[in-house]
């Protein structure tokens, strides 16, 4: 089994078994200006620190490829309710300056089993940076 990376206990893996991978990263990070209003004047610019960072990622889950969905799913919306900071990485790269925590998901369900069950779905994560203080 290959561990690509993981985000807490959920890890990015391909094996045999499972392949749960993730795609379309993307990581965003901002800058906080003030602008000072001058009389007669143009505002002045005013650099006050940066924002912390936003990743974005989606994670195929497909029972075919060894994952229940609906569990997978559970699990990240348990880290949103419960507000849990999280570890993220991702090959030997731990990204961040502390932890991550989960602001949102959504899920688009793709495929059902003759019983109704989740079979495909695609989840898309967003996390933000939590810094300590």
């Amino acid at each position: 089994m290959a561990t690509i990376g993981c985000l807490g206990d959920v890890a990015f893996t391909v094996s045999d078994s499972v392949i749960r991978t993730l795609s379309n990263f993307q990581w965003s990070g901002s800058a906080r200006y003030a602008t000072h209003q001058r009389h007669l004047g143009r505002g002045l610019l005013e650099f006050t620190g940066t924002d912390p960072d936003k990743i974005s990622f989606d994670i195929t889950l497909s029972a075919q490829l060894g994952v229940t969905p609906v569990k997978e799913i559970a699990r990240i919306a348990k880290y949103v309710s419960s507000g849990k900071k999280l570890p993220l990485t991702i090959g030997s790269h731990v990204y961040g300056q502390y932890r991550w925590v989960i602001l949102s998901y959504s899920v688009k369900a793709q495929t059902f089993d003759k019983y109704g069950n989740l079979y495909v779905a695609v989840l898309s994560v967003s996390l933000q940076e939590y810094l300590r203080r």
